[in-house]
């Protein structure tokens, strides 16, 4: 097929061209910011481009990853997010109804499942966070606008022959939490892959068969996370002891963290389930815990990209 592909110059982008055209696919890219698969410059808000790009190209799908992230409610407005997040999804989708396109790939995030009780972390087990998850509305302007945009999506799905899954990712960025920085940025992405982080390239891997496979689903929603250790009934355990329960899953995890001046996280407060993304698509992430574990033990690089020095291509160095 050719593709579309927004958000071509981003993270995630520098890892799904490559991946869509070993898949046999060719790439169009459109980003706000130039970059090396990026062919059209300019942004998804834009209706008159976005149309344009869709009709020059001869595009066949749309994998829809453009968009501003939590990060950026530091630097710009609730406007902005609207225009990108909204505007821009509701272009692409217009779009692809109107080329008689028949398969939509849109990149949400499980931020948008996050509401202020679940930020809290306050509850006696741990949030078990499924497709099906809700907990009240999303917490920032991040979460609202992808929320609206996957709302979008389910209605073009509804209205016209159009099949779309949307890929709810976990974190997979490279830079450190802009929020928490009690541990080192790769003792808390390490930690992360116990619940609620993918690699990049998992990421990627997961756009793809989503791209390949949605076709004739309609519209459906996937959790993508590496697969969590743990069962549901252990979650009490894991807001009340979490190193014990990681060490029965792990044994020796203890003394191999110590060793490398690192801590397990003391409570686990959300676990994200992509059970669904592997019986429908199936796709599960290469990389996990234990790989990362597999990493320590061996002296070998860790399995996923930490960059504290990383910039958004669309932002001034």
């Amino acid at each position: 097929m050719k593709v579309l592909l927004t958000g071509a110059s981003g993270w995630l982008g520098r890892f799904l061209a490559p991946r869509l055209r070993a898949a046999g696919h060719e790439v169009v890219g459109l980003d706000i910011a130039p970059g090396p698969d990026t062919q059209v410059l300019g942004t998804v808000a834009d209706r008159d481009l976005v149309r344009d790009a869709v009709r020059d190209h001869a595009i066949e799908a749309i994998v829809h990853g453009a968009a501003l992230h939590k990060p950026d409610i530091a630097r710009y407005d609730e406007q902005a997010f609207v225009d990108t997040n909204v505007t821009g999804t509701l272009n692409l989708l217009r779009a692809a109804v109107e080329a008689g396109h028949g398969r939509f790939v849109f990149t949400s995030t499980t931020s948008m499942m996050v509401s202020d009780r679940v930020r809290a972390g306050t509850g006696e087990a741990a949030f078990w966070m499924d497709e099906g998850f809700h907990a009240g509305p999303p917490r920032n302007i991040y979460g609202m606008t992808k929320a609206a945009a996957e709302n979008l999506c389910a209605l073009f799905a509804r209205l016209h022959p159009l099949d779309v899954a949307i890929l709810r990712t976990g974190r997979f960025f490279p830079e450190e939490d802009d929020t928490h920085r009690e541990l080192s940025g790769e003792n808390m992405k390490a930690n992360e892959f116990l619940h609620r982080r993918l690699s990049a390239g998992d990421a990627a891997r997961a756009h793809v068969l989503a791209l390949e496979r949605i076709g004739g689903l309609g519209c459906e929603t996937f959790v993508i996370s590496a697969p969590p250790p743990f069962a549901r009934d252990e979650a009490g355990e894991l807001v009340r002891d979490a190193p014990a329960a990681i060490e029965r899953h792990f044994p020796g995890v203890r003394g191999l963290y110590a060793a490398r001046g690192w801590a397990l996280p003391r409570r686990i407060e959300r676990v994200y389930d992509p059970a669904k993304a592997e019986r429908v698509l199936g796709f599960r992430c290469e990389t996990d815990f234990a790989r990362v574990l597999a990493a320590l033990r061996a002296g070998e690089p860790l399995p996923f990209d930490h960059d504290p020095a990383y910039v958004p291509p669309k932002e001034p160095a």
